[in-house]
């Protein structure tokens, strides 16, 4: 029998979750709000070791089908449009097969009797927490269509930030790409046909032949365990992420990274600040914005800062006081957050600084991009330039002695 973790609501307002075994999801769901629990979320736990990467709204539904979603329903509400006939009109004209199917259940769901957000909740996959959170709060609020807006403007910044860091990491990773093509190619086909040359030759080879020889000679006859030892060196990195100490090891790593550590920080700093900013302007409640944000933070370092944070505005302190002291956050967000907590303005402070660490992350990208590209094409020049001139070194030795 399958296995599901769930987060809901408890009556009072508090966040309760567990583990619970049943035959289906829809059996847990029907227990849980039994015992009174609402904003119900449930997935089930994996069976085995997953190489795949979190993507933003989940499963096969891509980020840009999700938002064009939210703003057509938006605009549909704020038109008068009951609930139901706007998810009837965008299921059917919805493209994606697996979004299709998620919208007509979670209309099926409304029909039954479930809110808006307890029916998005069942599907966590397609409608992650944030998601949820925000459609409750405007449910509640009554202001479901700006709520939409907000969320689709939010998702839309989301989706510019990775599309930048992903575009920054596209040059590098070609050009690393040929040069390991490049090098194989040399190094399995073209030497030894150089060395069959040489031996024939009989001439004593200079000493950079000698060593690019004797690499030939050992990647072929390793070829398989080596490439075996990169797979099992990724794998093992992948499972030692998985732990919660590798993951925090690591994520520890990158944030103190010569080059990629303070865009790593800058890029947290806009989504902590951009999610939470989005959640406390749309009426979600601190500690419950907080507690979203943290857990959607990508890096564990943050992640346990703001838990941190959480903790201690629970005992009475303001938010800027955890902040400083946990020492990821810049002394510049810390104070301008100090400030908008002063005047009550921390939704319009938190959307500032989100909107100025964007812009450092655009130019964070761009000089990261102009540095790599001449020391990529110097790497490859050497990489691939030296093993041609070690190859051709005896050649010019025979001319040389020709002459």
């Amino acid at each position: 029998m399958p296995k599901y973790n769930w987060e809901a609501r408890t009556r009072t307002g508090g966040a309760q979750k567990g583990t619970i075994e049943a035959a289906s999801m829809e059996m847990v769901e029907a227990q849980l709000k039994k015992f009174g629990f609402s904003n119900i979320v449930i997935t089930e736990i994996g069976k085995g070791f997953s190489f795949k990467l979190p993507k933003f709204g989940g499963g096969n539904i891509d980020s840009k089908d999700l938002v064009i979603f939210t703003r057509q329903f938006a605009t549909m509400i704020d038109s008068g449009l009951p609930l139901v006939q706007c998810l009837e009109i965008l299921a059917s004209q919805q493209e994606n097969k697996g979004f299709k199917d998620v919208l007509y259940k979670v209309k099926e769901s409304v029909e039954s009797g479930s809110t808006f957000a307890d029916a998005l909740g069942k599907h966590p996959k397609a409608f992650d927490q944030l998601y949820v959170n925000l459609v409750a709060a405007g449910e509640i609020g009554g202001i479901l269509d700006t709520i939409l807006q907000r969320l689709a403007a939010y998702m839309e910044k989301a989706m510019k930030l990775k599309k930048q860091i992903k575009g920054a990491m596209v040059y590098p990773s070609t050009i690393m790409g040929i040069a390991a093509v490049v090098v194989g190619v040399i190094m399995v086909f073209v030497i030894p046909t150089f060395s069959k040359m040489f031996a024939d030759m009989g001439s004593d080879l200079p000493g950079p032949t000698k060593v690019v020889i004797a690499l030939s000679n050992f990647i072929i006859k390793y070829l398989v365990v080596i490439i075996g030892a990169i797979y099992g060196i990724i794998w093992g990195l992948k499972k030692y992420y998985a732990t919660p100490v590798g993951q925090k090891t690591m994520d520890r790593l990158a944030l103190k990274a010569p080059v990629a550590g303070p865009l790593i920080r800058k890029v947290s700093v806009a989504k902590f600040t951009r999610t939470l900013g989005t959640m406390v302007s749309s009426g979600v409640p601190i500690m419950d914005g907080l507690e979203i944000v943290a857990k959607t933070a990508g890096n564990k370092i943050v992640e346990e800062a703001i838990y941190g944070v959480r903790s201690a505005i629970s005992e009475g302190k303001t938010m800027s006081e955890p902040l400083a002291a946990c020492g990821v956050f810049p002394p510049m967000v810390v104070q301008m957050i100090s400030v908008g907590e002063a005047t009550g303005a921390m939704d319009t402070m938190l959307n500032k600084i989100a909107d100025f660490y964007d812009d450092e992350v655009d130019e964070a990208v761009g000089a990261l991009t102009a540095m790599m590209e001449p020391l990529l094409m110097v790497f490859l020049g050497v990489v691939v330039g030296g093993l041609v001139i070690a190859m051709y070194l005896p050649i010019f030795k025979m001319a040389g002695g020709a002459g």
